[in-house]
């Protein structure tokens, strides 16, 4: 098992599978000292090991855990599977549809940059407005819910008729199931699970923003992937060669390949037109996206 979990992690463009890896493992380590702190009496230990996953609303106790800005996004509440399960299966089907067009990179920025904006959304409401200042009587927010809502809004930005098939409702385009979703949250923003569906407008907010800059060229998640980039090479064997003889030719290639004309844009809306957007090759999926950022 751990062997096919480290296939699976290690895959190229795979970021999705990354990101829920990491849930996983996360849920299961916390799991297990749960249940032994539980049955040997230790609960006010596991607590503190727990609240290092958990963001407090109130601003003054965050600070003395400012850390757990992002990894309560990777911890899932213990005593409902369905946290866990739903957001999860989220990540896989909009994270899949998203890597296909934009690639594992940006996947995991965005993730990233959607838990850092519903963590700060859920802090200024939570210490600016009288109503849910009065409400901040709770220990903290766990959940990746807030960063996968980032990743369902970005993937309907960039393909809102995109089309998924639902059990009971066939197919549906992705722009209205990521509508009911910030619908659902925006009208339990006052109920028992305020704190989280205040994260979730957050997280699909900077989804929307994120994939719309990207249409305008501005990639707001670059500085992730530099920072994410440095810690892998830390742990990368150095090589003393250096291989430059296929540069020209792999430019030469890719630009050919990402710059389109205007007769290759038509043909591919032509295409769209007669056969769907499903129909289309990667290729031609790439060249349509840059030419929407012109």
């Amino acid at each position: 098992m751990l062997e096919e979990f480290k296939n699976a992690f290690n895959r190229p463009n795979n970021g999705h599978i990354q990101l829920i890896v990491i849930n996983i493992v996360v849920f299961i380590v916390l799991g297990v000292l749960f249940v032994f702190a539980r049955i040997g009496g230790f609960e006010s230990y596991f607590q503190i090991i727990h609240n290092q996953f958990s963001i407090p609303p109130v601003f003054a106790n965050f600070i003395t855990r400012p850390w757990t800005i992002i990894t309560y996004s990777f911890a899932h509440s213990l005593t409902d599977i369905f946290h866990i399960l739903f957001n999860m299966l989220a990540l896989y089907w909009f994270g899949k549809l998203f890597i296909e067009y934009l690639g594992s990179d940006k996947l995991i920025a965005l993730y990233i940059l959607g838990a850092l904006a519903a963590a700060t959304f859920y802090l200024i409401i939570f210490n600016t407005v009288p109503f849910f200042k009065a409400q901040a009587d709770f220990s903290g927010m766990v959940g990746a819910s807030g960063a996968v809502y980032a990743i369902m809004v970005g993937a309907a930005t960039l393909l809102p008729d995109y089309t998924f098939l639902l059990l009971f409702f066939g197919p549906v385009r992705i722009k209205y199931i990521a509508g009911v979703y910030i619908l659902i949250s925006f009208l339990g923003s006052v109920g028992a699970n305020s704190g989280g569906n205040i994260a979730h407008l957050g997280g699909a907010l900077m989804g929307f923003v994120y994939v719309k800059q990207l249409q305008a060229g501005v990639n707001w998640g670059g500085w992730i992937t530099a920072v994410l980039d440095w810690f892998k090479n830390l742990f990368k064997p150095q090589t003393k060669v250096k291989v430059t003889y296929r540069k020209t030719e792999a430019k030469t290639k890719a630009s050919a390949t990402s710059k389109a004309s205007q007769a290759e844009i038509d043909a591919i809306l032509d295409k769209i037109s007669d056969r769907g957007y499903e129909s289309l090759s990667k290729d031609e999926k790439e060249k349509l996206f840059n030419a929407s950022k012109k």
